[in-house]
């Protein structure tokens, strides 16, 4: 009797099959996108994960279903990170966890900070928690000034000007970038203290989507 395991549907609806194509896509235009950004051709991931292109087309019809299903775990990573940031009792010490947690976070996936910072039409669920890992990174900024732990003349622009310098950092440093990465926050971080602080020059007017341009 023939096997009939490749032909029997998952608890998603997907056939084993059809299931080990999506996943390895999905594998596939991780790496590529942690390596080259967003903006790989589909036909290279189509073929990093051997498969035809219509089969990824199958899977996923556009290209922002295809960049947002592949970067939703780090999304909720993301999210978890600026929860458990605004979680710590310790303010300050919640504010330095964050930023050094998700400048490794773009150090280690050139393709999330893109994904992060794209406008996909249709994608509601990403959308949502990408609008919550904001609203959070404000709240937690905010936290951090009232505690007395971040100095009062910090702009949510500065978040963009640190993450604009870790992408550009890690860029160039190869596999050094989660050392280069940890070595910058450090430095910056110790600027960012209200206890350290001295005047500086008036703020860049720049937001997150600024990185995205990179």
């Amino acid at each position: 009797m023939p096997d009939q395991t490749s032909h029997k549907p998952s608890v998603d609806g997907l056939r084993a099959d059809a299931r080990e194509n999506r996943d390895r896509i999905l594998r596939a235009a991780r790496d590529a996108f942690g390596v080259q950004g967003i903006d790989v051709p589909v036909a290279a991931i189509a073929r990093r994960a051997g498969v035809g292109v219509a089969t990824l087309y199958r899977r996923f019809p556009t290209r922002a279903s295809l960049v947002t299903e592949a970067f939703a775990e780090e999304l909720r990573h993301c999210v978890s990170v600026l929860d458990d940031g605004l979680a710590d009792p310790d303010p300050w010490r919640g504010f330095c966890t964050v930023i050094e947690k998700v400048c490794l976070m773009q150090a280690a996936d050139r393709g999330f900070t893109q994904a992060f910072l794209t406008e996909f039409p249709g994608q509601a669920e990403f959308a949502l928690e990408r609008a919550r890992a904001e609203e959070n990174l404000a709240l937690l900024v905010q936290r951090a000034k009232d505690a007395g732990g971040l100095r009062e003349d910090f702009e949510p622009s500065d978040v963009t000007l640190l993450l604009l310098a870790n992408c550009g950092v890690t860029v160039g440093s190869g596999e050094e970038a989660a050392t280069a990465s940890r070595r910058l926050a450090a430095y910056l971080l110790q600027a960012f203290r209200a206890e350290t602080a001295t005047a500086l020059p008036a703020p860049a007017r720049l937001d997150l989507r600024r990185i995205g341009e990179q």
